[in-house]
């Protein structure tokens, strides 16, 4: 994936995020339950409440039935029901009395709940006497099913003062109704009509709507107070330990450990992590001290066989002169009053003498071990240098250099010895004494470049990746040891260089070492 695509998101962040939403889903649940749970609860009491208010206007209407019902004193406000047959009484003081029938006495005592706002009732009839009583749709659908032999009909319904709880019971013909009922044509058990009971809820669904609010802004607060205290926890017990745990990775192998800050029999998984970290550290501080001895033993060996190649072809050298001077001193020795003799021959035995003392002293030179050390070198003496050490070598090979720069620069000497020997010795190898080798030196882009090229044999495509690896060699049995390019690569890195290999099969080989200019300082 691409990392400029993707969004890092911590650790804490996500934590957060996932027990924040898991805390508001399940709040937000509770809330929406509650608020189910209160609104059933407010149908269920209102319900109940119809019923209760019921069974009381039934009680009322079967005393005012059972007491052929009610005289009530005639005055403002008070009038008399045109559909009874005996309207009014008058005593024998001349006050007049209004009759009240189980209906009227529901309808005035509907009036009175009505205006105290604890909702109204009414009789209402599928064929009614006084068309006040006149069904509404619900009450004349719920008298419909009565006839089926449904007991009660409930119902919620909105209206422009707030929602209402319908409730519709069935009025049955008794006994003492057939006095005003008969002439209508009802028999005792008849359904004449229904007892039609409405209350206003709207006071409950404010409660309601307060009591969500209240939890609203208490779930809000309590998921704010939960999200900052599980931040503190998560940053102090998580977040500062893995950022500590970081900060010890990356400073090693400076420092491989931390104090987490907390006491030791708190243990927990961080501190066994951290626990494992601190084996890891010192098992990769023992392997890096074991591979850094075991590349200076390999860089030694590899140093040791080239000074051995070295060693052999310098004898060589040295025997030349030497033959030459031993003969000079016999002659000198079997003549040793001719002076114009000894003054021939001095010079060449001096001669002699300095072209060994400078063999040995380039062998020596190669052969010592010193740290890696930036100092100055002079490119240019070091390059002829180190191929007159395999002068012997090149004898029949066409030698070219080609070095550009002039100035000295700040490097390792004798890594780039052993560089620059090694990388010959390959290529003089691979050409069996036939070919042209030649060198290149040249700044480029704030680096120093070292290019090789040879027209040996070449490098097989399979084996190119491995060249690096230690031991590997594709030469005869006594002709390699396979360390030299791996000595070579380890230098190089060492170096903060880089190095490439182009190699075709019959054509050569060409390596380019790059290596990084350092300041003086």
């Amino acid at each position: 994936m691409n990392s400029k695509l993707t969004t890092r998101i911590s650790l804490r962040t996500k934590f957060i995020i996932f027990i924040g939403t898991i805390i508001s889903c399940s709040y937000i649940y509770m809330l929406y339950r509650t608020a189910v749970f209160d609104e059933d609860m407010i149908i269920r009491q209102a319900e109940q409440q119809a019923r209760m208010l019921y069974k009381q206007i039934l009680l009322t209407r079967q005393w005012a039935s059972d007491h052929n019902g009610l005289f009530v004193l005639k005055r403002k406000g008070i009038e008399k029901n045109p559909y009874l047959d005996l309207p009014t009484v008058t005593d024998s003081g001349g006050n007049e009395y209004f009759l009240r029938n189980p209906a009227m006495i529901t309808r005035e005592l509907s009036e009175y709940a009505d205006r105290d706002g604890l909702g109204h009732f009414r009789v209402t009839s599928l064929k009614p006497v006084n068309p006040t009583n006149t069904p509404d749709e619900f009450e004349r659908s719920s008298m419909k099913l009565f006839t089926t032999g449904l007991s009660e009909k409930i119902a919620v319904t909105d209206s422009n003062k707030g929602r209402l709880v319908r409730f519709a019971a069935p009025l049955e013909v008794k006994t003492s109704c057939l006095r005003c009922h008969e002439k209508h044509g009802y028999t005792i058990g008849d359904i004449r009509g229904a007892l039609s009971i409405t209350i206003p809820i709207k006071w409950a669904d404010n409660l309601i709507k307060s009591n969500v609010n209240s939890l609203l802004i208490i779930g809000v607060v309590s998921i704010l107070l939960v999200t900052i205290c599980l931040f503190l926890m998560f940053e102090s017990l998580v977040v500062r330990r893995i950022d500590k745990l970081t900060e010890a990775m990356d400073l090693f192998p400076q420092r491989a450990s931390y104090n987490n800050g907390f006491p030791s029999f708190f243990k927990d998984e961080l501190d066994t992590l951290q626990d494992h970290f601190e084996k890891f550290c010192d098992r990769l501080s023992a392997s890096q001290d074991e591979l850094i001895k075991a590349r200076t033993r390999a860089h030694m060996s590899e140093k040791m066989a080239s000074l051995g190649i070295l060693t052999a072809g310098i004898a060589h050298e040295v025997n030349n002169p030497l033959g030459g001077m031993l003969n000079c001193v016999k002659t000198m020795r079997e003549d040793p009053d001719n002076i114009k003799l000894h003054k021939r021959y001095l010079p060449l035995l001096d001669k002699g003498l300095h072209q060994i003392e400078t063999t040995m002293k380039q062998l020596l030179n190669f052969g010592r071990t010193e740290p890696l050390t930036l100092r100055m070198v002079d490119i240019n003496q070091l390059i002829n240098e180190c191929l007159e050490l395999l002068q012997y070598k090149l004898k029949n090979i066409t030698l070219e250099l080609d070095v550009t720069v002039s100035k000295h620069y700040y490097l390792d000497i004798e890594a780039l010895k052993q560089i620059i020997v090694n990388i010959s010795l390959n290529a003089i190898q691979a050409m069996q004494d036939d070919g042209k080798f030649s060198v290149s030196a040249f700044e480029r882009d704030a680096s120093l470049n070292l290019v090789f090229k040879d027209t040996g044999t070449g490098i097989a495509k399979e084996n190119l990746p491995h060249i690096f690896d230690p031991f590997f060699t594709t030469k005869d049995v006594g002709e390699g040891t396979g360390l030299g390019l791996a000595v070579t690569y380890s230098l190089v890195s060492k170096m903060e260089g880089s190095i490439d290999v182009q190699s075709t099969v019959g054509n050569g080989t060409t390596i380019e070492i790059s290596l990084p200019i350092h300041a003086e300082s």
